[in-house]
């Protein structure tokens, strides 16, 4: 078949991303042609991809992204595909993968009910619904169990249109035989001391991973401890205000942050405490890369796939309604206890070895390979 997806950018290291690249890599080693349409394509073009960058321009993003999707219907209708597969919400889809949480429960929930008189989201309520309205004929891969009642709450998806996914967390994040050797070297080039601690954070979009958050836990650290402790944040976003607030803070000697960058794994088993408190989160990858590379998290209870880190006991959640003191309270706990940590680890490493969460592209393939 030809596969046409669609994705209104594409960039190297967001999640969205990194799971369209896999599940369309996989619909082409089944023998499948796969074209792109997209605004924007930064990095590299996979072999045999046909790429189409829809050339259209306006003034906001509503707009633009109105006049992608007719571009792209009438682009479909010279030159057809057997099916249509969408990264982002829009109509005449045959099959939406579900990376974006409800929208529409965030308007209602998050947003003053004036908001929902904008033009802004007359437009992404008006596409969100043309893929999760009952009357739809649109498949939906679901990536979390938290978001399938919310859009049933509000378009009543049958539930024969729902296919729940398991995780898809790439092999190369687990932990390598030589782990050790390389969690030595990254420590040593970047020049933690042997009792030193190192928190990272991975993702773009600072402010929803909740940056500023463990900017103010890092800060609240006991003196003695907070001197042990460096945090690094990585992720294709503007750290401007994040650094003025590490200023602010006084622990900006102690805080990096760096642009989105391919030798993850590095950092994953150099540091000591993944720190991922965001504000709202559909699933949460980097969390299970964690979990595979035996690193301990302290996340928050939003995010979609913090049920595994405490399925995994490979270390805490904080519950909502989310406080800070919450949050600084167990990162001092975490960093404090050595043996915990090493249990957590220990724990992480047997999950990884159990638990399906590897074959989310494979299991999309066959839905999209099989849809109407």
């Amino acid at each position: 078949m030809r596969i046409a997806f669609c994705l209104y950018k594409y960039f190297p290291f967001g999640g969205l991303q990194r799971d369209f690249l896999r599940v369309a890599l996989a619909c082409q080693a089944r023998g499948h042609a796969i074209r792109v349409y997209t605004l924007e394509w930064r990095g590299d073009i996979p072999a045999g991809f046909e790429l189409v960058l829809v050339p259209v321009r306006a003034l906001s993003n509503c707009r633009r992204y109105a006049k992608f999707s007719a571009w792209v219907a009438a682009h479909l209708h010279g030159d057809p595909a057997d099916r249509l597969v969408g990264f982002n919400k829009m109509p005449g889809l045959d099959v939406y993968f579900a990376a974006d949480p409800c929208y529409e429960d965030k308007a209602r929930t998050l947003r003053n009910p004036l908001y929902r008189l904008s033009g802004r989201y007359r437009h992404f309520a008006a596409y969100e619904r043309a893929v999760f309205g009952a009357e739809s004929r649109t498949e939906i891969l679901m990536i979390s169990p938290l978001q399938m009642p919310l859009f049933q709450k509000y378009y009543g998806t049958p539930d024969a249109r729902l296919h729940l996914l398991p995780p898809g967390i790439a092999a190369d994040r687990r932990a390598p035989i030589n782990a050790a050797a390389i969690r030595a070297e990254f420590r040593s080039e970047f020049g933690i001391q042997e009792n030193g601690l190192l928190l990272l954070q991975i993702g773009s979009g600072f402010k929803t991973k909740g940056l500023d958050r463990s900017l103010k836990a890092l800060a609240a650290l006991p003196q003695t401890l907070a001197r042990r402790c460096r945090l690094i944040a990585i992720g294709d976003d503007d750290p401007k205000l994040f650094r003025a607030q590490a200023q602010a803070l006084a622990i900006a000697e102690r805080v990096s942050i760096l642009r989105g960058r391919s030798d993850i794994l590095r950092f994953l088993l150099g540091a000591d405490l993944l720190v991922h408190p965001a504000y709202n989160e559909n699933t949460g990858t980097v969390l299970l890369e964690a979990v595979v590379a035996g690193l301990p998290v302290l996340t928050t209870a939003v995010c979609g796939y913090a049920r595994h880190i405490t399925e995994a006991d490979a270390g805490v959640v904080v519950a909502e309604p989310f406080t800070q003191h919450a949050l600084d309270s167990a990162l001092a706990r975490m960093l404090e206890d050595e043996p915990a940590r090493r249990c957590w680890r220990r724990n992480a490493l047997a999950y990884a070895g159990r638990a399906d969460i590897y074959s989310n592209a494979e299991r999309a393939a066959d839905v999209i390979t099989s849809a109407r």
